[in-house]
């Protein structure tokens, strides 16, 4: 996936968060951890994981070494194992912070007007590019290249349900007629706004932004009023 660029951005609006316990005990101990960091060692930690997460993307996981995430940082070896015991550690960090930030991007809809109409799901999709600025790269990587372990397969997997099915629940309660399948509904959006950052943020395909998020805004509230 190649002319990736990066946008500064907060990767979740001012919404609701959601429930915590549809957050795992590691995301809770990362944030605690985070907490008594000074402000340089935070720093320092947040620059390892902006390089592992752009290193998993182009080499893999098998591929990156952490010899690899310390040139990358400009941080001596040593300096890494003051964070991180190894690069496994470092690849479960960056998914606990993705999987804490599209929780609180899909629980937005919680708090959103019922109905909703077109620019309330246009503000909603931004929200969710945002987070794929921030979280995009190290979500295709994981997708090709990850620890190949079972419990590590396991792990995530249950993450993506829990996200598909909270998704899908909030968008089951505002359709017009129900799904019997929100698990299905959530997977699928999340798989439409996935790949259609892709195209125009990562890929940097000649279409707009805007008209691409106004055009999936659109699928997304069609299929919530469906019109026969």
């Amino acid at each position: 996936m190649g002319g990736s660029h990066e946008h500064v951005v907060d990767p979740a609006p001012p919404c609701a968060g959601p429930r915590r316990s549809v957050i795992d005990e590691g995301t809770a101990a990362t944030t605690r951890r985070d907490a008594a960091l000074g402000r340089r060692a935070a720093r320092t930690r947040d620059a390892i994981l902006e390089g592992a997460r752009r290193l998993f993307l182009d080499r893999g996981y098998a591929g990156t070494r952490i010899g690899n995430i310390t040139d990358a940082c400009g941080i001596s070896r040593a300096g890494f194992y003051t964070y991180f015991h190894d690069k496994r550690e470092v690849f479960n960090a960056l998914g606990e912070n993705a999987y804490r930030d599209i929780l609180k991007i899909v629980s937005c809809w919680e708090a959103m007007p019922r109905p909703c109409d077109l620019p309330d799901v246009i503000g909603w999709v931004h929200a969710y590019f945002a987070f794929m600025d921030v979280h995009g790269a190290f979500i295709f990587a994981s997708g090709h290249s990850a620890p190949a372990d079972e419990q590590f397969r396991n792990s995530s997997r249950r993450m993506q349900m829990r996200v598909a099915s909270l998704l899908g629940a909030n968008l089951r309660g505002r359709q017009t007629e129900p799904t019997s399948a929100p698990e299905a509904l959530g997977l699928s959006i999340l798989g439409m706004l996935e790949r259609a950052w892709c195209y125009c943020r990562a890929q940097e395909l000649p279409v707009g932004d805007d008209d691409i998020i106004r055009t999936v805004a659109r699928l997304i509230l069609g299929d919530l009023n469906p019109i026969h």
